[in-house]
């Protein structure tokens, strides 16, 4: 059948349910869009979130780590220092007071220097009872007279 525009009736119709249906789609289309960008904001918000709340964890967790090593390195260092303190007392007592101690870790560095820098260190004993150090005294060599012209 021809209708009076010279078409077919049966394509008009499908036409027009095709326009229907896209009209309807378009019409859906703009009442969803709205509340889904609303949605994916909200997600996308929860998402940061969760990854902010991660990262701070992350962050605690790397304080306390931190903050309980400090806490085990004073110990052995004030365990360190202890130990220093109890050898040193020993070998006070051992060398005749504080004094002793004193004048033999005064004899050791100057072994260590001597060993060092490869000078002789000659001990002299004297009335005070500090060693006396002689070094440093070689013979210098001569200047090369010059001539004058």
């Amino acid at each position: 059948m021809q209708n009076d525009f010279g078409g077919d009736t049966q394509m008009g119709r499908l036409g027009g349910v095709m326009l229907v249906v896209l009209a309807v789609l378009i019409g859906l289309l703009l009442i969803i869009w709205p509340q889904y960008s609303v949605y994916a904001a909200r997600k996308h918000g929860e998402a940061e979130l969760a990854r902010a709340t991660q990262n701070r964890q992350v962050r605690v967790q790397e304080a306390l780590a931190k903050f309980e090593a400090a806490d085990y390195d004073a110990k052995a260092e004030v365990r360190r220092a202890q130990g220093v303190a109890a050898a040193n007392k020993i070998i006070a007592e051992s060398l005749g007071g504080p004094e002793g101690y004193l004048r033999w870790r005064y004899i050791e560095m100057l072994q260590e220097t001597s060993e060092k820098g490869g000078h002789q260190i000659i001990y002299l004993p004297t009335e005070a009872g500090l060693p006396l150090l002689e070094a440093g005294r070689r013979p210098q060599p001569l200047a090369a007279p010059r001539k004058d012209d």
